[in-house]
């Protein structure tokens, strides 16, 4: 079995892209419409780490959590704020477990990047 590929409810393709691409750094892997100017189902991917995000009602409910592991997140954390993205301002989070730096996308899903505790 492989890791499983979240699918994430989007609602506006270019807030969605200025997010996923431009902010967080993810690559476009693919994207499909059944017609013009039906919704975007699109693929992106970071690494290793893959989601989809879908306009199609019904694919997903908004209001969805993931954890994506990350190699440094201290790194990572002012990489994104290096951009001065007008909608986020991620920070660090101490957990007994790790660092934790949780981010919601413009569709009211939430993003919980990590690193785990190093002992």
């Amino acid at each position: 079995m492989k890791p499983p590929i979240p699918i994430l409810r989007s609602f506006d393709e270019a807030v969605t892209r200025e997010f996923y691409v431009d902010f967080l750094g993810f690559s476009v892997e693919f994207e499909h419409r059944f017609a013009p100017g039906t919704p975007l189902y699109m693929g992106v991917a970071k690494g290793t780490c893959v989601l989809h995000l879908s306009e199609h009602f019904g694919d997903a409910a908004p209001g969805a959590s993931l954890r994506i592991e990350v190699e440094d997140l201290r790194a990572y954390a002012r990489e994104l704020n290096g951009k001065a993205y007008k909608n986020a301002r991620p920070g660090i989070q101490e957990q007994p477990w790790g660092e934790d730096m949780s981010i919601s996308d413009p569709n009211g899903n939430r993003l919980i990047f990590h690193s785990p505790r190093k002992d």
